[in-house]
């Protein structure tokens, strides 16, 4: 039976207009003022409450938000924060235009309602307890779910009590030595690809070449590492899974696939299914997704939340949480079973609030360890046959485990031409303002007032300071010295030139240097700043001295503390049970990295001054954003990350691969398979990997083309935003826009959302509509009519096949940004020649989001008047290239892909 709509008046806004509907009136046109008037006065069912707010231009809007509703009845269930993706959801007819929108709210909170009064709920234990708390928090929706939902006859358990807790098990033994025959590997793949399947021999062969890294390591510290590039269409997930699981299934060890993106890891989990069971028959689970613990709900941040240590609309958000907590598959908070949109419902960031953002656990210390996401994860992970994780959890795995026996020996690195960045960051040092305030937080603790249940060194192991007079001495020590880290307001008191501490100083001094030297213009654009660390005058010098002196002396006591932790734990007192053992064994694992941590600081200042270390770019800077300054340091990055990787990850491996669409550098050659291999590691540690390549099986040539518009103007918005707009509307929506530059982006889309969206053609856009950039891939895949702006988060690893794609426009070539750490890099490698590589990287990465599946058709379209000749090999061999004017590329883009090649006018070289 069909449910009856909730008599509430609705309200949707969108560029295109604004349309309210009464109780049992017909829905009318209104105005932005008469919307916002109209919301002020009485609270509205809407949908999306940030993005209504931001088409009203009403910041302070809110109302019945059915997101909210939807996120309380349904938690850890996928919808699309649209109308539209609330109608597949709900399995209600979507409706036409905007003008159907407010009826349909009406339908749809009707429905949701309705949900609430069936027997058959999934969702319906713990509903009561936790509507009554949002109820006390004056939630809009309580009083209207407050008659759908009865109480239980018996009184509901406790999140924290229902939540079922992790067993220790044995250590899993080290996996055995085994080779696996090729044919046993391709009947695994034909087996995995299913009956009838299309038999692909470019996946065949690239899965006869994966079998290599599972082979028995032939010498110490020299893992098997292949290099493995494979074109959109290959199929390389099973063809990488099947001898994967062969493997897994023969010697009993444990796979790890790392990836750059959310998005492929939840394909790769999709995929799995085939190879795996959903569980074993013990119920533990063959296939684990692992993340950093700062993608995971904390429970004793939730707890802390829940009773009182949130308020206002973050009290609420953390009562969803909550909802959402007793039903989620792993606890992932950040691209897992929690909706994206949550947290940008609540415009705070309550979400991150209840993660572990800043390495404060206490581990076995906390009541909720026993049901610890994050532990349990990390447990199911040894025990696992596959792992998937991204690249920067696998290189600090390996670099800085707690476990030797967990950290990964058999490595798939997908999406594997972003190890190089990956490795940059993670084994990269950076002594900044926001990093030195984080760890004065974690050793001194709360001060002033400061609200929250951080806990300083004192607080966490205040047992081991009575126990043992050296460790209390030594955490004493530390929180002294830790008062020369900066304090709450220091970026305002390095302004008003009144630092407080050695490194505040040192901090002051940057900024000046970095003013007083800056030549870019970005100072005066809003942008960041940065210049060398060389040539600094003396007084500089001795200012960095005095910050090392500060750092060293936090550093010694922490080094000392951590030697009466290891000699309490070899000869451990009475009382120190099991779970105090685990917590002290935290505790040193926390104090040795930040032990790490700051000598590397150390290390960055006690080079200033002197000779350069040619391993080593160094640079200050200050980062900035829309002229505001967030944050001042001093930098040093590796100019080859991949030693260290080399050194961490590779060495203790026994088999590594990378793999990629995009691996090698497109020459009009070939490959370039030489560059790749130094880009991979392998050289540091005197490996030879194996290469091997699979040619897509699509038919580029007759289903894209490369489209370069000659005649429009570099530097004039008008012109520019004019050249999206007539695409977009040839296209029929579709497009994906690539920006390098977030101003243009804006200025592109405040010009034309509002004559899209009167033509049915909606624009959302990356740092304009707030909402997660995974959300807005979603909304961009869930409407074919829809188009998507953004920067480089949307060029990679974003897979919208079919309709919903198809056409992508780049702007401009997508340049290196001219940094001091690409001009070192620059010089090592080439000049000019890096630069080309790297273009061609991110032109083949960018073409790549256009042609998904073997029916997909399109258009790559660069808004360039003097396109490089040198740049078009990174296009795939065959692709149509035509240089034209624009109105001779929108007559293209409105007929859609030609088939005919007498049409054609090819490229000529520039």
């Amino acid at each position: 039976m069909a449910a009856h709509p909730l008599p509430l008046p609705a309200l949707h806004a969108s560029h295109a207009g604004s349309w309210a509907r009464a109780v049992n009136c017909e829905t009318h046109g209104i105005s932005k003022g008469e919307a916002v008037m109209s919301a002020a006065d009485t609270p509205h069912l809407i949908v999306n409450a940030p993005l209504i707010a931001t088409r009203l231009g009403y910041p302070d809007l809110s109302g019945l938000d059915l997101l909210e509703l939807f996120a309380f009845i349904h938690p850890a269930k996928f919808c699309v924060p649209t109308p539209k993706g609330l109608a597949h959801a709900l399995g209600l007819d979507e409706p036409a235009d905007g003008s159907n929108v407010p009826e349909f709210l009406q339908l749809a909170a009707g429905e949701l309602l309705a949900r609430c009064e069936k027997e058959d709920w999934a969702e319906r234990e713990g509903a009561w307890s936790v509507l009554q708390s949002l109820a006390k928090l004056r939630w809009p929706w309580a009083p209207v779910l407050a008659p759908h939902i009865r109480q239980p006859e018996k009184a509901e358990r406790w999140l924290f009590a229902r939540l079922p807790e992790w067993e220790e098990v044995p250590e899993r033994p080290q996996p055995g030595q085994v080779n696996l025959p090729e044919a046993v590997i391709l009947d695994e793949l034909e087996y995995l690809t299913g009956e009838g399947a299309e038999r692909r021999e470019g996946q065949r062969n690239y899965a006869g070449a994966v079998r290599n890294i599972f082979a028995p390591r032939e010498k110490h510290a020299r893992p098997h590492v292949l290099l493995a590039e494979a074109g959109t269409g290959i199929g390389k997930t099973l063809g990488y899974l099947a001898p994967a699981s062969l493997w897994s299934r023969e010697a009993k060890g444990t796979v790890w696939v790392s990836t750059y993106t959310k998005n492929l890891q939840r394909q790769l989990r999709a995929e799995s299914r085939r190879a795996w069971p959903e569980k074993r028959a013990d119920g533990s689970r063959p296939v684990i997704i692992r993340k950093g613990r700062e993608n995971y709900l904390c429970l004793l941040n939730l707890e802390d939340a829940v009773q009182g240590g949130f308020g206002g609309r973050a009290a609420v958000v953390a009562q969803l949480v909550a909802r959402w907590a007793a039903f989620t598959r792993d606890g992932d908070m950040i691209g897992g079973d929690l909706p994206g949109w949550l947290g940008t419902l609540f415009r705070n960031r309550a979400i991150k609030s209840l993660t572990d953002q800043r390495g404060e656990c206490v581990y076995a210390g906390c009541p909720h360890y026993r049901k610890c996401f994050i532990e349990r994860a990390a447990r199911a992970s040894a025990q696992a046959d596959l792992v998937i994780a991204n690249h920067a959890l696998v290189m600090v795995n390996a670099a800085r485990g707690r476990d030797h026996a967990q950290r990964p020996t058999r490595i798939i690195f997908d999406e594997g031409h972003h190890v190089f960045d990956a490795a940059d960051s993670t084994f990269s040092a950076a002594l900044t303002g926001q990093e030195a305030i984080e760890l004065r937080r974690w050793i001194i603790g709360p001060e002033r007032g400061s609200k929250g249940r951080r806990r300083g060194l004192s607080a966490r192991l205040a047992d081991v300071a009575s126990y043992d007079e050296a460790g209390g001495e030594a955490i004493e020590a530390a929180r002294d010295a830790a008062l020369a880290l900066p304090s709450d307001g220091w970026l305002g008191r390095i302004a008003e030139n009144a630092p407080s501490g050695e490194i505040e100083t040192l901090l002051a001094a940057v900024r000046g240097v970095t003013y007083a030297r800056d030549e870019s213009g970005a100072a005066d654009a809003g942008y960041g700043i940065e210049t060398e660390a060389a040539g600094l005058e003396g007084n500089f010098i001795e200012l960095a001295q005095n910050a090392a002196q500060a750092l060293s002396a936090i550093r010694i006591p922490l080094i000392k503390l951590g030697v009466r932790l290891e000699a309490m734990l070899e000869e451990a007192p009475d009382w120190l049970d099991g779970q105090g053992r685990a917590r002290i064994d935290g505790a040193r694992f926390s104090l040795s990295w930040r032990i790490d941590t700051l000598a590397a600081w150390e290390a960055l200042l006690g080079r200033l001054g002197g000779p350069a270390d040619p391993e080593f770019v160094d640079w200050l800077a200050v980062d900035r954003n829309d002229t505001r300054e967030f944050d001042i340091g001093l930098y040093r990055h590796f100019l080859d990350p991949m030693k260290p990787f080399a050194n961490t990850v590779l060495e203790g491996a026994h088999g590594v691969m990378l793999t990629s669409a995009t691996l090698t550098d497109r020459l009009a050659e070939g490959r370039d398979w030489e560059s790749a291999i130094a880009r991979s590691g392998a050289p540091h540690i005197e490996v030879q990997p194996r290469v091997t390549e699979a040619e897509s099986p699509f038919d580029y040539a007759n289903n894209a083309e490369v489209l370069i518009v000659t005649d429009v103007k570099k530097g004039g918005l008008a012109g520019l935003a004019g050249a999206y707009a007539r695409i977009i509307e040839a296209s029929g929506g579709g497009v994906l826009g690539l920006f390098t530059a977030i101003r243009r982006l804006r200025a592109v889309h405040g010009r034309i959302a509002d004559r899209l969206a009167r033509a049915g053609l909606p624009l959302f856009a990356q740092h304009v509509d707030p909402i997660d950039t995974g959300t807005l891939v979603d909304i961009f895949r869930d409407d074919p009519r829809s188009s998507l702006l953004g920067t480089d988060a949307l060029r990679d690893g974003v897979d919208v096949p079919g309709e919903s794609l198809r056409c992508v426009v780049m702007e401009q070539v997508p340049w290196p940004k001219p940094s001091i750490l690409h001009r070192a890099r620059r010089a090592a490698q080439g000049g000019s020649a890096y630069d080309d590589r790297i273009i061609r990287g991110r032109l083949a990465q960018a073409f790549g989001r256009l042609i998904r599946s073997r029916n997909d058709k399109g258009h790559f379209i660069v808004l360039s008047s003097a396109f490089p000749s040198r740049l078009l090999s990174a296009f795939p061999k065959g692709v149509p290239i035509i240089r034209l004017s624009l109105d001779e590329a929108l007559q293209r883009v409105a007929s859609g892909v030609s088939c005919v090649a007498d049409e054609r006018q090819e490229d000529t070289p520039v």
